[in-house]
């Protein structure tokens, strides 16, 4: 690999955005609404990489990423991430949560404690929300207390863990999620 470099790639979700350096993979985006959108928040996370071809090692994580996101099993665990400038405690978080297998989940506390850091939930949600390695660091596995499915972090796109979590089976896709909770859809009212 030689410097930094992007590119956008189709999966069954939508188009997709990866970002790399010569240490590995910089950051994965989950489609936004529109592919321009996608792209403008690619260039807003990775402003000096370049729209390049992906080396063999990237292609080999696109591949993996757009099987995960058609239901099929995929080893992601060998990709190499560049985890420059991230805090030392999200870096653990991320390689934590890398280990939780396909069609599991966990909730913030669990992960905190197994990473005997037992009362650190919430820093455990915060790295979350900020997981710039979608998918290849599977976030939408670790969910609130109570099992909620919440929104994904800030690279998730409009793709909420309920749906990234169906497409693995771990959930129903008509599970409910805390949005579901707080505001209930209303029964249509009668016309007349």
């Amino acid at each position: 690999m030689s410097g930094r470099g992007y590119t956008v790639f189709d999966t069954t979700i939508g188009r997709c955005g990866i970002a790399w350096s010569d240490l590995g993979v910089l950051g994965v985006q989950l489609p936004e609404a529109r592919e321009i959108e996608t792209r403008r928040r690619l260039f807003q996370l990775f402003p000096d990489a370049r729209e390049l071809r992906p080396p063999a090692e990237i292609q080999s994580a696109i591949d993996g990423i757009a099987a995960l996101l058609r239901g099929k099993v995929a080893d992601l665990s060998e990709i190499r991430l560049d985890t420059t400038g991230i805090p030392a405690f999200n870096v653990r978080v991320y390689e934590f949560t890398r280990s939780i297998s396909r069609g599991e989940t966990m909730t913030y506390g669990e992960v905190a404690s197994r990473l005997r850091a037992s009362g650190a939930s919430h820093s455990v949600a915060q790295a979350i929300s900020k997981n710039p390695f979608m998918i290849i660091v599977p976030c939408h596995r670790v969910l609130e207390a109570g099992g909620y499915a919440d929104r994904i972090s800030a690279n998730g796109g409009s793709i909420s863990k309920r749906r990234l979590l169906s497409i693995e089976g771990a959930i129903s896709p008509n599970s409910k999620t805390l949005f579901d909770v707080l505001l209930p859809v209303a029964p249509p009212r009668p016309q007349g």
